[in-house]
C-alpha cells in the first residue's frame, strides 16, 4: 500500500481550489516546530525523520485510490489527474534525526510548490509527532537507567504499526533491544525476549518449564522466577540451568526490594554473573528509584510506547514564505492568539559555549535568500540543518538500518553537549533558552 491517503481531505481539497484559481505552482515553504514541550521535559528528541523520507518514495496515488476519491467526489477531475503524476520534487532539510530540539526550533523545513508541499502536511505530522514524543520519553529513560540497558518491550500496548514505530524511536533514544520481531527485520534493531507467565503455567510445575526453557535457549537464557514463589524460583532456576545462568526476571511485587534479596540468593549460590532485569510498568521515575538497588537492566513497555505522559509533541506544519508577484519568496505569518507563527524561511544553529557545552537554541531568520545560504562563521555556533531531500531525491544516509545508528549516535552526542541540568526529571524550564539571529 502506498502512503498517498494517509492525509486528511482537506489536503486535497486546498490543493483542487489551488489548481483552480492559479495558486497551485506558486512556490512555498512549510516548517515544522512545536510551540511548547510538557512542563516536566526540559528538552525533546527528534526522530521519525527516516520514516517520513521512507514513506515520501511512495507517496504515490495508485489506480484503486484515484478511483475511490473520484467515486467519493473528494476531488474534481482535474485534481484527480494532477494527484496520478504527483512526485514531490522540492527540497527537505532539517535537524538531523536524534538531535534534541526546543520550542520555535525548525526541525523540518519543505520547500516547492504549494500543491506539492501541503499534501505532506499530514503525513509529515503523524510520523514526527508519534514517534519524537516517544524518543522523547525514552531519552529520558536512558538517561535515568545511565549504563543500566534499557529494552523495548511495548508492542502489545499499541496499535500494530505503532509498536514497529515505537521500538525504532526508542532505539533512536538510546534502548538496546526490542521485543518486536518486524522493527527488528526492518530496521536490523536487536531483538529480545524468551518467555512469560503463560509458558510456566502451561506445565506442571515450575522446575518443567524452566528445563524446558533451558533445553532450547541454553543456560545463558533469562528465566521469569515470580509466577509463584520468587526465592523458590530463584533456587529452581540456579539448579536447573547451573552457576552460568544468564539471568533472572522480576515482574511484580517491589522490584527494588525484591532485587536486593535476589542479589544476594544468587551470590550465594554461586551464580555471581547472573543479571537481574526488571519489568512491569516502568517509566523513567521507577527507573531513576531503582538507580541503588542491584538491577542490571530494564524492560519497558507501556508508558514508553505512549510517551510517558505526552503521546505527541504537538509539532505544527506552517506555510512561512510564499512566492509572490515579484516571483521572490515573501515571509507569511499566523497571527491567531496563542497560535501564532514567525514568517520567512529559518535555520537553526546550537550555541557552545569553550567546552563545548550548548547554552542556547539559535534561530536563523532574515531574507530569504541570506537564510537559505547561511553558515556560521564563528566556531561557537554548531549549525543544525542537514539535506534530506534534494529536487525530490531522498538522501539515503538517513533511512533504514543505517539511518537508525546514525540518529542514535547523534542523540548521544546531542543530549551529552546539553548543559546538567537538562537530564533532571522534576518539572523546570526548557534546558536552553532559543535567541534570534536576523541576518540582514
Amino acid at each position: 500500500m502506498g502512503t498517498a491517503l494517509l492525509t486528511d481531505r482537506y489536503e486535497l481539497t486546498m490543493v483542487q481550489a489551488a489548481l483552480t484559481d492559479g495558486t497551485a505552482d506558486r512556490r512555498c515553504v512549510f516548517e515544522v516546530f512545536t510551540r511548547r514541550l510538557p512542563s516536566w521535559r526540559r528538552y525533546g528528541v527528534l526522530a521519525g525523520t527516516g520514516r517520513v523520507l521512507e514513506a515520501l518514495r511512495s507517496f504515490r496515488f495508485e489506480p484503486e485510490e484515484l478511483e475511490w476519491l473520484g467515486r467519493e467526489r473528494v476531488v474534481d477531475d482535474r485534481t484527480l489527474e494532477f494527484l496520478a503524476g504527483y512526485r514531490f520534487t522540492g527540497q527537505v532539510t532539517g535537524y538531523a534525526e536524534g538531535e534534541t530540539f526546543f520550542p520555535s526550533s525548525p526541525v523540518m523545513v519543505v520547500e516547492g510548490t504549494f500543491a506539492e508541499a501541503v499534501l505532506l502536511e499530514t503525513l509529515v505530522l503523524s510520523v514526527l509527532n508519534h514517534d519524537s514524543a516517544v524518543a522523547s520519553a525514552a531519552s529520558r529513560m536512558t538517561s535515568a537507567a545511565v549504563d543500566r540497558p534499557c529494552l523495548e518491550m511495548g508492542s502489545r500496548r499499541a496499535h500494530e504499526e505503532a509498536a514497529v514505530a515505537a521500538a525504532r524511536a526508542a532505539a533512536v533514544a538510546g534502548f538496546v533491544g526490542t521485543s518486536n520481531l518486524e522493527a527488528g527485520r526492518r530496521y536490523g534493531l536487536r531483538t529480545i525476549g524468551t518467555a512469560a507467565h503463560a509458558f510456566t503455567l502451561l506445565h506442571d510445575d515450575e522446575e518443567s518449564a524452566f528445563a524446558a526453557q533451558v533445553a532450547v535457549a541454553g543456560p545463558r537464557t533469562t528465566l521469569l522466577v515470580d509466577t509463584y514463589d520468587v526465592a523458590r524460583g530463584v533456587e529452581r532456576a540456579v539448579r536447573i540451568a547451573g552457576t552460568g545462568l544468564g539471568a533472572v526476571r522480576l515482574d511484580s511485587g517491589d522490584l527494588g526490594v525484591q532485587a536486593v534479596e535476589v542479589r544476594k540468593q544468587l551470590d550465594s549460590l554461586g551464580a555471581t554473573g547472573t543479571r537481574i532485569t526488571v519489568t512491569s510498568d516502568l517509566d523513567e521515575y521507577a527507573i531513576a528509584s531503582l538507580a541503588a538497588f542491584p538491577v542490571d537492566s530494564y524492560g519497558v513497555g507501556t508508558k514508553l510506547v505512549t510517551g510517558s505522559g505526552a503521546p505527541t509533541c504537538g509539532m505544527v506544519y506552517k506555510l512561512v514564505a510564499r512566492e509572490g508577484t515579484s516571483g521572490e519568496l515573501e515571509p507569511v505569518a499566523k497571527a491567531a492568539t496563542s497560535k501564532t507563527s514567525v514568517g520567512g524561511r529559518k535555520t537553526a544553529a546550537r550555541q557552545l559555549d569553550e567546552n563545548g557545552r550548548a547554552v542556547a537554541e539559535v534561530v536563523v531568520g532574515g531574507p530569504d535568500a541570506l537564510v537559505a545560504s547561511w553558515r556560521p562563521t564563528t566556531d561557537d555556533l554548531r549549525p543544525l540543518h542537514v539535506p534530506l531531500v534534494t529536487d525530490g531525491v531522498v538522501d539515503d544516509r538517513w533511512t533504514g538500518a543505517a539511518g537508525v545508528g546514525a540518529a542514535a549516535e547523534r542523540h548521544t552526542a546531542s543530549r551529552e553537549e546539553l548543559p546538567r541540568g537538562a537530564r533532571r526529571l522534576s518539572t523546570g524550564e526548557v534546558a536552553l533558552p532559543t535567541t534570534t539571529l536576523t541576518l540582514d
